[in-house]
């Protein structure tokens, strides 16, 4: 699917504006990013040499706050070791399945090294901020690793589940004081057998605010992509009851229904964030 007006109709399940005559130009960047779809089946085939290389490369040439950098990558490829992270993630099969899960981490580390090595103290890096910074840092590099795989022609889909049991990831990947796995990020190709959509978004009248933010315009916005999203649910046979709304709300209702991150304060304390 290359017709822009395929695509945004794909992403929104209509279409959301009209691009004029003398409107900014399409091209092929827009076509991969409105493209993607996450994928949980893969085939067995491994990746070709080079492949996880460039994917860090790209990963590194994102934003990074103050090109301090507080992010890390672990690759995994043994089976055993996915094994244990599958299950330990809500026993996800595609964790198993891919030949390259990625563990992202948000990495204070590597600057309390460097600070120690140079003879300064590294009391700043107690604080909430840089936990945060660390965090958006990993999040920026696993986008970009995201769009350098997909267009070579790989799926990924980003596994949360990775923060259900913090210690015990940690202690699987080695992981030294200071170092939080963010996310895991499963890579392979795609198996064709099974279809996965294009996921249709929130109308943009519901995120983007011009100048001052409105919450008055959620409710009209929200009503729409509730019957959206109900249309995609009985199109791609998902079993899924009621509408977004329903099945968000139901996503926060109490502290079981994280999963385990409802501890998760608790657990970064435990990995040596201060989190002052």
């Amino acid at each position: 699917m290359t017709n822009p007006q395929e695509l945004l109709h794909a992403r929104y399940g209509e279409i959301p504006f009209q691009l004029e005559k003398n409107a900014i130009s399409w091209n092929q960047s827009v076509t991969a990013l409105l493209s993607h779809r996450s994928i949980r089946s893969y085939l067995p085939n491994p990746l070709p040499d080079g492949t996880l290389e460039l994917m860090i490369s790209s990963a590194q040439s994102a934003a990074t706050s103050s090109n301090l950098q507080t992010w890390s990558v672990v690759a995994v490829e043994d089976k055993e070791r996915k094994e244990e992270l599958s299950k330990l993630a809500g026993n996800q099969a595609h964790i198993r399945q891919c030949p390259l899960f990625l563990v992202w981490l948000a990495d204070l580390a590597r600057l309390a090294y460097v600070a120690e090595s140079r003879g300064f103290s590294h009391d700043g890096l107690e604080y909430l901020e840089m936990f945060v910074m660390a965090t958006i840092d990993a999040t920026l590099a696993a986008q970009n690793a995201v769009v350098a795989a997909e267009s070579f022609g790989l799926g990924t889909v980003y596994i949360g589940g990775i923060r259900n049991r913090p210690e015990e990831v940690a202690a699987i990947l080695n992981l030294p004081p200071s170092v939080f796995a963010v996310f895991g990020l499963c890579v392979g190709y795609p198996n064709p057998e099974v279809e996965t959509a294009i996921k249709p978004r929130l109308p943009q009248s519901a995120v983007l605010h011009r100048e001052t933010y409105n919450l008055a315009v959620q409710a009209e916005a929200l009503s729409h992509y509730d019957e959206i999203m109900k249309a995609f649910y009985q199109q791609q046979k998902m079993n899924v009851p009621g509408d977004w709304s329903e099945h968000s709300a139901k996503r926060i209702a109490t502290s079981e229904s994280l999963s385990g991150r409802n501890r998760l304060r608790e657990a970064l304390n435990n990995l040596g964030f201060e989190l002052r």
